[in-house]
C-alpha cells in the first residue's frame, strides 16, 4: 500500500477519530502539524453540529475543513461550501410522525443551533456531548427556522427502534443510522459523500488522493469516494465490507497508526 499520494485525509469523528470517552489524543494533534507541513488538507466529517466538531478540533479548528450533520453542512476556513436544508414542510411531517413513537429524542439541527424538547434531563445532558449550542422549545413544530436535519435518539437501540419506523421515508428523503442511538433524516442528498465530493472539487483532489476513516453506516458513501478507504475494527459490519482496508479501533489509535504510515511513506520517496 502506497500512501505517498494522498494530498487529502478524512476522517469521522465518534467511534473514529474520537476515542470511547469523545477525546481526540495528543498523537493526533502531532501528527496534523506533520501533515499541514505536506501539504496534506485535514476534513472532520460527522453527524455532530458544527460547533461540537470545533470544539473537538479548537486547537486546529482555523487550519481545517469541518462537514457538519451528516454532510448537511461544510464549512472551508470561512467558507460555506455546502448548506443543505430540509424542506419546513417536510420538517413538520417528519416531527409529526415521530409522536407516534415511544421513548425517543427528536432533535432539529440548524447551522447555529440545536433545538429540543425540554422533557428529559437525562436526555439533555446525552445532547450536550454531541451539540454545543441547543435551544429548549415547548414544541418542536413551532419552530420556522431553517433546519439541516432531523437527529433522533433512542438510548437502548436506533437501528431497532426508529429505524424501522422511519425507513419508509427513504422514497424522498436520506435517513441514516449513523451510530448506535442515532437515527438522521435530512434531505435526500444530505450525506457526507455528497458534501466531501463538492469538498474534492473545490481543492482539485482526485479518489487516488483521497484517505478516508468511518466506522458506521451514515459514513458509507464517503468510504466510496476513496481508493483509499479504511474501516476502524470497531466498525459496523456493512462499514467493514465496504472499506479497502481497515486499521485497529478508535481506543487503540487506529487513524493515527495509518496516519503515521502515511508520513512514513514520504521519506521512503525522498
Amino acid at each position: 500500500m502506497d500512501l505517498s499520494n494522498i494530498k487529502m485525509v478524512v476522517t469521522d469523528m465518534d467511534g473514529t477519530l474520537l476515542n470511547s470517552n469523545h477525546e481526540v489524543s495528543d498523537r493526533f494533534f502531532t501528527l496534523f502539524e506533520a501533515l499541514k507541513k505536506r501539504n496534506i488538507l485535514f476534513v472532520a466529517a460527522s453527524g455532530r453540529q458544527y460547533h461540537s466538531i470545533v470544539d473537538k478540533l479548537q486547537p486546529i479548528k482555523n487550519e481545517i475543513i469541518v462537514i457538519a450533520e451528516n454532510g448537511g453542512f461544510a464549512m472551508q476556513g470561512r467558507k460555506e461550501i455546502v448548506a443543505t436544508p430540509l424542506p419546513h414542510q417536510t420538517k413538520n411531517e417528519v416531527v409529526e410522525l415521530l409522536k407516534s413513537i415511544t421513548n425517543i429524542h427528536p432533535v432539529l439541527c440548524g447551522k447555529d443551533s440545536a433545538y429540543i424538547l425540554g422533557n428529559s434531563s437525562l436526555f439533555e445532558k446525552k445532547l450536550q456531548e454531541y451539540y454545543s449550542n441547543y435551544q429548549v422549545l415547548d414544541n418542536l413544530s413551532d419552530f420556522d427556522g431553517e433546519i439541516l436535519k432531523i437527529a433522533i435518539y433512542h438510548f437502548e437501540s436506533s437501528e431497532k427502534y426508529i429505524y424501522p419506523k422511519v425507513s419508509f421515508l427513504e422514497q424522498d428523503l436520506q435517513v441514516k443510522i449513523s451510530g448506535a442511538n442515532w437515527v438522521d433524516v435530512s434531505s435526500k442528498n444530505a450525506n457526507k459523500g455528497f458534501a466531501l465530493k463538492k469538498v474534492m472539487e473545490q481543492n482539485n483532489i482526485k479518489p487516488e488522493e483521497l484517505l478516508v476513516f468511518g466506522d458506521y453506516n451514515n459514513d458509507l458513501e464517503m468510504l466510496a469516494l476513496a481508493d483509499y478507504s479504511f474501516a476502524m475494527a470497531n466498525a459496523h459490519p456493512n462499514v467493514l465490507k465496504a472499506a479497502n482496508y481497515s486499521t485497529s479501533s478508535n481506543d487503540d489509535f487506529g487513524v493515527e497508526l495509518v496516519l503515521e504510515k502515511l508520513l512514513a511513506s514520504f521519506s521512503k520517496t525522498v
